[in-house]
């Protein structure tokens, strides 16, 4: 069906109305809602309607009601607001926006519990992801080893690397750029090819200077020892977001005193070495 001007809405219309209670003296009684002037209420007393307007039975302006007589004690007085109208309208399936909602006004309790975010993309806050990190892999031997001697680990190939933070070709060394609580973990798996291992010990340096360490140990001082170990380390180290850097060494104590190896590979983990931010600690 076609209209000239606007649409009619297709729902229920309810008009206000208030009630009052004269006492037989009072003259002005205050509106529930603001009007513009008499004309926008219809005043009835005594099932009898009163005319609005200066002279007449009343005006009102504002939530002002003024009688040009107070109506008597046992009066039944009440009155319809014409200007104002309360009604009910369902908004149309996906026309809502988040402009129309209130910040935070959904809570867990409108969630569904199964939801089902499977298809879904959801973009965390950068202090939400457990960034930066790394992890990388000694991909081919690190030989010349010597006997009894700390000597970093030169863990060459990234597995990745989210904020290119790790440098796998100088210092092999992960220098986070936000500050915060990481966990750093290494394993290194050194080999001493004639069997003299007495024991074997991985390292995490924090800005040159030992921060942890683990330890393998064979035997104190018989010839027929361990050929070889991987020892693991690893621990949660703040770090300040600018210069605090970790490294991963190693070393080994043999019988004879005979250089060794950590062992790499192009596609196995034998040695590796890799950190990343803890959130909520």
């Amino acid at each position: 069906m076609s209209y000239i001007g606007q649409q009619p809405l297709n729902n229920f219309v309810t008009k206000q109305s208030q009630t009052f209670s004269p006492d037989g003296s009072t003259t002005v009684f205050t509106l529930n809602f603001s009007v513009t002037s008499g004309v926008d209420i219809l005043l009835v007393i005594n099932n009898v309607v009163q005319e609005p307007g200066a002279g007449k039975s009343f005006t009102a302006s504002g939530t002002t009601l003024t009688m040009s007589e107070a109506p008597g004690a046992s009066d039944s007085m009440y009155c319809i607001f014409l200007g104002l109208a309360l009604q009910t309208v369902n908004p149309g399936d996906g026309s809502v926006g988040t402009s129309k909602l209130v910040d935070s006004a959904i809570t867990t309790a409108k969630l569904n519990s199964s939801l089902d975010l499977s298809s879904k993309t959801i973009t965390l806050a950068s202090n939400m992801k457990n960034t930066p990190a790394f992890e990388a892999f000694l991909s081919a031997d690190q030989t010349g080893i010597t006997d009894v001697t700390e000597t970093k680990v030169q863990v060459d190939t990234e597995s990745f690397d989210t904020d290119n933070c790790y440098d796998n070709s100088t210092n092999y060394r992960f220098t986070p750029t936000v500050a915060g609580r990481y966990h750093v973990y290494g394993k290194v798996s050194i080999d001493e090819a004639a069997g003299n291992t007495r024991n074997a010990l991985s390292y995490i340096y924090k800005n040159g200077a030992e921060k942890a360490r683990a330890f393998v140990n064979f035997h104190s001082s018989d010839s027929t020892d361990g050929e070889g170990a991987s020892p693991y380390v690893s621990a949660m180290i703040d770090f300040n977001g600018t210069t605090d850097y970790v490294e991963l060494y190693a070393t080994h104590d043999t019988v004879n005193g005979g250089t060794g190896k950590f062992q790499g590979d192009s596609s196995k983990r034998f040695t590796m070495f890799g950190a990343y931010r803890l959130i909520g600690i």
